[in-house]
């Protein structure tokens, strides 16, 4: 069972998902009005109100408690993002909404996202992201038709599958691309300039979009 750091206390823990929560939600404050690189632990302590001591607890430094913040909610996001369906204007109207949803939540925390998807960015926040996508990707296209998976599909660790792959790989690069030049679109503008482009790869009819 995972422990938090210098403690036997079980990570799942109610107090301990409290104070997770408290430092994430004090690092979030704090980036987006400061760079991630001149945020102190004393910084995002105080924001919680926890000590310098209870930090250290759980997180090595900053940059380690900015990357569980952001891998804990890119899950969420991943799991909203439109997958192949079938050719249909509701589908791609569906697809459409989660996209612009999944645009909006980076958009909301763009600071914490733009830092660690960044040029000087978290390497292990980025290959998480493209194995989260890659294992979505993969296991929706390849399901039976009774929807059961194959076996090793169930995890991060799915088999090679390029277009699962390419997905991956597009999403992160378009998202990050728009992270850093502020997000000049709007997130439902983003949608539709990316859905189409989506669904090409799996040949599905992209519809109208409005």
């Amino acid at each position: 069972m995972a422990t938090t750091r210098n403690s036997n206390t079980p990570a799942g823990d109610r107090r301990v998902r409290r104070t997770h929560a408290a430092l994430a939600r004090g690092l979030i404050e704090l980036v987006e009005k400061q760079d991630l690189s001149r945020i102190s632990v004393a910084d995002v302590a105080e924001r919680a109100g926890v000590s310098r001591s209870t930090f250290y607890d759980h997180y090595r430094d900053v940059h380690e408690l900015a990357e569980s913040a952001c891998t804990a909610m890119i899950d969420g996001l991943i799991d909203s993002l439109p997958v192949p369906g079938p050719d249909s204007a509701d589908h791609a109207q569906d697809a459409a909404q989660s996209l612009a949803a999944f645009f909006a939540s980076l958009a909301e925390h763009a600071g914490l996202y733009r830092a660690l998807l960044g040029p000087q960015g978290s390497a292990r926040v980025s290959d998480h992201i493209r194995r989260r996508i890659t294992a979505a990707v993969y296991d929706h296209t390849h399901r039976a038709a009774d929807g059961a998976l194959p076996e090793r599909a169930l995890s991060l660790d799915s088999p090679h599958d390029v277009r699962a792959a390419f997905t991956a790989g597009a999403i992160i690069g378009v998202a990050a691309d728009w992270l850093q030049r502020g997000c000049p679109c709007p997130p439902a503008e983003m949608a539709a300039l990316t859905w189409p482009l989506f669904a090409g790869l799996y040949q599905v009819d992209a519809g109208t979009v409005t």
